[in-house]
């Protein structure tokens, strides 16, 4: 199985709510998978886990917010588009942002197929979702950093 080294971005907006993108899957290997899961992405060749955090924030979002620091480092299994089973080291920056404007612009024409759209999700919310979301621990991972109050 080949490694994946990846940065995961903890986006939180001034109403401490967390940025998810859902991704909805109509053919190849993933075909019917629809998910929620945070801003991220693999490291490219020559980049650290801090460049690809800027990188994917700026792609993704539009966002320009400095990126934090990394508060979690996880393990994720899964398959990709292209059917490849793959071991992802994660390592999840939080950041906090000034406003909840997010530019697609930026987005590569996978992510413009795939991330269908964003939501702004309160820990309310992730707490009482049926729906699939990535990663299942976010909130554990983003308690240190929430207020109770959301």
């Amino acid at each position: 199985m080949k490694k994946r080294p990846a940065s995961r971005l903890l986006v939180v907006d001034p109403q401490d709510r967390i940025l998810l993108f859902n991704f909805k899957f109509d053919k190849g290997p993933l075909k019917g998978q629809d998910y929620w899961a945070t801003v991220g992405g693999g490291i490219e060749p020559g980049e650290s886990f801090e460049d690809a955090a800027r990188r994917e924030l700026l792609e993704e979002t539009g966002i320009t917010e400095p990126v934090g620091e990394v508060i979690h480092v996880g393990r994720a299994v899964f398959q990709t588009l292209s059917g490849e089973m793959v071991d992802a080291e994660e390592h999840f920056f939080f950041v906090t942002v000034s406003d909840s404007n997010i530019d697609y612009s930026n987005h590569t024409e996978i992510e413009t197929q795939v991330m269908r759209e964003h939501r702004w999700w309160t820990r309310k919310e992730l707490e009482t979702t049926s729906l699939t979301v990535f990663p299942d621990n976010i909130l554990e991972i983003l308690e240190p950093y929430l207020p109770r109050r959301t």
